[in-house]
């Protein structure tokens, strides 16, 4: 296994040379994107043309993670060359939220096709015209037992307006994209820490709709939330960042999920959040400090080194919420570098910040929906 990874910036074009001896059909390029590019962007015609064998995925970011930097309006770009796994790249559209279970059926029964010997997937959503909660469901639902899923939605800034994917080369609005990894030489570990801590009352969600959250204890949800925001509410949904919801079942041992907002409906008096806020569960409002969230990254990021120790090159890709990057500010570089304190020496490491993220809660869990988390992805092959 093989890998490099390089970064496009504005004015300044690529800080190295693309690696196109790398091509070939067992090349996975990852590369991650501010929201303005199109399709004729100079950076993605490069890409598919040093790469036309190999398989590339991407998606737009709240920014993108290089190294040990986080850049905006670049592209970051990270390839390699597998020596005993085998790729599928599977996609499928999503027009609306109430598709997105469909679409993760569909993508888990193309990745079957692709052998019985699937060990990972690593997918990349549209992040506002997806419910990311059904899409991970059906997925791993359709994938069963022993397939590690890891990923995220795509993201715009702070701005919510515009995400697109990259499959194939080809930039998609409203689409889902992932890519299967086949073979038993693959090692994968995974990581998942939020660093927040619950205050204020708990609540009951008395009236949703899938990701749409209508009633806290029988009052409107949205009229709560500004409540709490005070002068904050004026700038929503950015400034509900800062404060996510934690929800759980009380019923349940699991422990909670943590949704954040994604838009608001002032004439419903809602808000959609990037996953599911089912009825009947409780929830409260979260916050954290910059200590906080930097320490849980370089907690998730231990947890998934120590799951994939395989020889050579190793792959790092970090997802991590648009949120915590505006809790953190101009500290924001310590996460990120927070991630390469327990890595050996050379490894690559590329990522960016999302409006949601995929991953296992726990070791041994099942992938969820998470958010506020960061969430850290090893690939290597033994």
């Amino acid at each position: 296994m093989q890998t490099a990874a390089t970064t496009h910036l504005a004015g300044q074009g690529w800080q190295s040379p693309l690696p196109a001896a790398l091509d070939s059909p067992q090349t996975l390029v990852l590369a991650f994107g501010a929201s303005q590019l199109d399709a004729d962007a100079p950076a993605l015609q490069d890409l598919a043309a040093a790469f036309p064998r190999s398989v590339l995925l991407g998606c737009s970011t709240a920014g993108e993670i290089a190294g040990d930097a986080v850049n905006d309006g670049s592209l970051s770009v990270a390839v390699t060359r597998f020596d005993h796994t085998r790729l599928v790249l599977a996609v499928a559209d999503v027009a609306q939220a109430s598709q997105s279970g469909d679409a993760g059926a569909r993508l888990a029964q193309q990745l079957r096709a692709g052998g019985s010997d699937l060990r990972a997937v690593f997918m990349l959503s549209d992040g506002l015209a997806v419910n990311g909660t059904p899409l991970v469901q059906a997925l791993a639902g359709g994938l069963g037992d022993g397939v590690a899923i890891s990923g995220g939605l795509a993201g715009d800034g702070s701005d919510f307006r515009h995400t697109w994917v990259m499959a194939g080369g080809t930039l998609r609005p409203g689409c889902v994209a992932a890519v299967g990894l086949y073979g038993d030489r693959l090692q994968v570990g995974s990581g998942c820490e939020g660093g927040w801590m619950d205050f204020g009352p708990e609540r009951r969600i008395t009236r949703s709709a899938g990701n749409v959250l209508y009633e806290l204890d029988g009052k409107p949800a949205l009229d709560l939330y500004k409540t709490y925001l005070g002068e904050l509410a004026q700038g929503l949904p950015g400034s509900a960042l800062r404060f996510p919801l934690s929800i759980r079942r009380p019923d349940s041992d699991a422990p909670p999920l943590v949704r954040t907002i994604l838009a608001i409906d002032e004439a419903g008096r809602s808000m959609t959040f990037a996953g599911d806020m089912p009825e009947g569960h409780a929830a409260r409002l979260m916050r954290t400090t910059n200590d906080s969230l930097i320490d849980s990254a370089a907690r998730a990021s231990a947890d998934a080194l120590r799951s994939a120790t395989g020889r050579g090159d190793a792959l790092v890709v970090s997802v991590s919420c648009v949120g915590r990057r505006l809790v953190l500010g101009e500290r924001t570089e310590e996460e990120v570098e927070s991630v390469l304190e327990a890595a050996p020496a050379g490894t690559r490491h590329v990522g960016f910040y999302s409006y949601g993220e995929i991953a296992p809660g726990t070791a041994g869990a099942a992938s969820d929906l998470h958010n506020q988390t960061m969430t850290v992805t090893v690939f290597s092959e033994r």
